[in-house]
């Protein structure tokens, strides 16, 4: 999935409708993408995120191999296809990550301590 650019289908994934509190990583390099903080439901039926939790951590690429030009939201360090940027997603951003779950590992709040992941819990003190 994260380097042949597949896509599940919706609705038939793990954390397209997840509601715990935690941040999404890459599944291969363990770089922190997404907070539940920024999730919502955008009925598309993939996790969908406002935000990236740190935009240092992606890389956005232009694809225009189907019928027109999306964007491709990719992880910097593990090279891992995430999914698509939209740009039809809630204030304040107006933009909407939708992606895979299998290329992501959630990691609850509850455990952001033991899994070195520490610095985030600050995100769900806000």
């Amino acid at each position: 999935m994260t380097q042949e650019d597949g896509t599940e289908p919706p609705f038939k994934i793990e954390y397209w409708d997840k509601k715990d509190e935690g941040i999404y990583v890459d599944v291969v390099s363990g770089e922190p993408l997404l907070s539940s903080k920024d999730k919502y439901d955008s009925g598309t039926g993939w996790p969908s995120f406002s935000k990236p939790i740190e935009k240092s951590n992606l890389i956005e690429k232009t694809d225009r191999s189907l019928f027109g030009t999306r964007i491709e939201v990719r992880s910097k360090k593990g090279n891992s296809h995430l999914g698509y940027v939209f740009t039809d997603g809630p204030a304040p951003t107006g933009l909407c990550y939708c992606v895979n779950s299998a290329t992501m590992r959630f990691i609850a709040k509850t455990k952001l301590e033991s899994e070195g992941y520490g610095q985030y819990l600050k995100e769900f003190s806000k």
